[in-house]
């Protein structure tokens, strides 16, 4: 019989392959080697902790600023390969906020795939939308998110999927658990996510991934204005420009783990 403690809901995990982008590869958590970690990494070690020492095995093949079309072209043939037992398949997100795109149509792309994993991998856990009411540029995009993530959730019904639902995550709309610029998490704002993720999946974890924020001092005025400022010129607006000249921040990056391999 199974050792409770070790095993999830899901049954337990010997393998595991991430796909998507920026926020599966990591960007805003940075580690050795000018690598990302993230929340996927974050998870692979909790799994890999409930399985016998050295045997666990992981990849994770997300890139940056990949919109949905190029993370199935080039990542889902790799995961259905690897054939590992749990995969977390996070994407659209840049499709949605790219202007006229239509929620329903990527959605339709996006059930397409899950169900093109589901009939390769073990478990196919899929992950919703942020709730982006306190995101500067994406704030009116609100209504859009969460038609995406309406239909992100009936999909893992028709499939059998764990969801990682982000949009009911509190904890991450405060603005620590964001990267300054805005549009990526912190490595506290990975670990929250990391730590819901094993939840969903049944797992005991150190700690409350919605427990609160620490009290900070009030920000005046002054401050938020003076931060809105530097965030514009930082961020802001070098992310419209790549967007006017066709550009991605993944255009020359590889996947940082593209192997199923002992952590």
């Amino acid at each position: 019989m199974a050792d409770d403690s070790r095993t999830g809901k899901y049954g337990s995990f010997g393998s595991y392959a991430a796909i998507g982008d920026s926020f599966t590869e990591g960007v805003g958590d940075p580690g050795p080697n000018g690598m990302y970690v993230g929340w996927a990494d974050r998870l692979a070690v909790l799994l890999g902790d409930r399985t016998p020492e050295h045997s666990f095995r992981y990849a994770n093949l997300a890139v940056r600023g990949r919109l949905l079309d190029q993370i199935v072209e080039e990542q889902v043939p790799r995961a259905k390969e690897l054939a590992p037992d749990l995969v977390t398949f996070c994407a659209g997100g840049n499709d949605i906020i790219r202007p006229g795109t239509d929620p329903d149509d990527v959605a339709e792309r996006f059930e397409r795939a899950v169900a093109d994993l589901a009939s390769a991998v073990g478990t196919v856990m899929v992950t919703t939308g942020f709730d982006t009411r306190g995101v500067p540029v994406l704030r009116h995009l609100r209504g859009k998110i969460a038609m995406y993530t309406a239909h992100v959730r009936a999909i893992a019904d028709r499939y059998d999927c764990p969801v990682l639902d982000l949009w009911s995550l509190k904890s991450v709309q405060e603005r620590r658990a964001w990267d300054s610029d805005r549009l990526h998490l912190s490595p506290e704002g990975h670990t929250r996510v990391a730590l819901r993720a094993a939840q969903v999946l049944g797992l005991d974890v150190p700690a409350d991934p919605d427990q609160p924020w620490p009290p900070q001092p009030p920000r005046g005025p002054f401050e938020v204005r003076r931060d809105d400022v530097q965030w514009a010129r930082e961020h802001l607006v070098p992310w419209i420009g790549r967007r006017l000249r066709g550009e991605s921040s993944g255009d020359r990056v590889e996947a940082k783990r593209p192997d199923l391999l002992p952590l």
